[in-house]
């Protein structure tokens, strides 16, 4: 971090590719982004439909990158509840139920978080999107930790995470400087790929881990090319939006290595 410049948010941070409203009868000269939503899940496809339709008169600022929040929400809250039912997941220590159940909280309130930042990008409302993601990331790093090293320390690093997360939201916004938060965001992708080298796996499946660490960095190259993006696919969608359709399949991803997963050490649980 010492050896960065500081990095302060600026108005052209806020500035997006697609920034487009729908307005009134013009959602419905977008007959692609149904068939795009449909195809992709019917229920996140009806609560859009919802947003879409409510903003027919007032609009939808943003409106892309608004509604492909959704996803996160549909994620979020059926994971915390299948975590919490203890018969659907397979998770055996207590302290990956925190773990997960947080991660699962923690995706359905990015949906929240970055459609409130979205309907009015600005300094204000940024760290309302980065929170959410940083508790996510936090949650999920802490899990990895319990899987791969024990119940003890896995919990004392979620503890210790959300804390750095606080900290680091609150450094960024008293002193206007995002080193912090995008320093957290990225150390999981890199630390979980190399971890899964030195540390043995109690579960199978396990290769899940890295699909979804791939994701993850595809996504972060979507939000940089935001723009490259916008224009490659002749202006249907932007990269930022792709970007948060992506990170979805993170905990999509991971829920399925949750729920096919079995032990290969039990030994290891004792």
């Amino acid at each position: 971090m010492f050896a960065t410049p500081k990095i302060p948010l600026s108005p052209k941070h806020h500035l997006y590719a697609d920034m487009r409203n729908f307005l009134g009868n013009q959602t419905l000269h977008y007959p692609f982004l149904y068939m795009f939503l449909y195809s992709c899940n019917c229920l996140v496809f009806w609560l859009i439909c919802v947003v879409l339709l409510s903003g027919c008169l007032t609009g939808v600022p943003n409106t892309l990158n608004v509604i492909t929040n959704f996803p996160f929400l549909v994620v979020g809250v059926l994971g915390f509840v299948l975590c919490l039912q203890r018969n659907f997941f397979n998770i055996i220590l207590r302290g990956e139920l925190w773990g997960w159940a947080l991660f699962y909280a923690g995706t359905a309130g990015v949906a929240f978080g970055s459609a409130y930042y979205h309907l009015k990008p600005d300094d204000n409302r940024v760290m309302w999107d980065t929170f959410p993601m940083m508790i996510a990331y936090s949650s999920l790093f802490s899990s990895f930790i319990v899987e791969r090293m024990g119940e003890k320390i896995g919990l004392s690093s979620l503890f210790a995470l959300i804390s750095f997360a606080f900290l680091s939201t609150a450094y960024g916004i008293k002193y206007n400087d995002l080193r912090l938060c995008m320093a957290f965001q990225l150390i999981p992708s890199v630390a979980i790929p190399g971890m899964m080298y030195v540390f043995r796996p109690k579960y199978t499946h396990s290769r899940y881990w890295l699909f979804a660490a791939g994701i993850h960095v595809l996504a972060k190259f979507e939000g940089v090319a935001d723009r490259k993006i916008y224009r490659v696919n002749r202006y249907i969608i932007s990269g930022h939006s792709l970007e948060h359709l992506c990170l979805a399949m993170v905990p999509v991803l991971l829920s399925i290595m949750l729920m096919y997963r079995n032990m290969k050490f039990q030994s290891l649980v004792e």
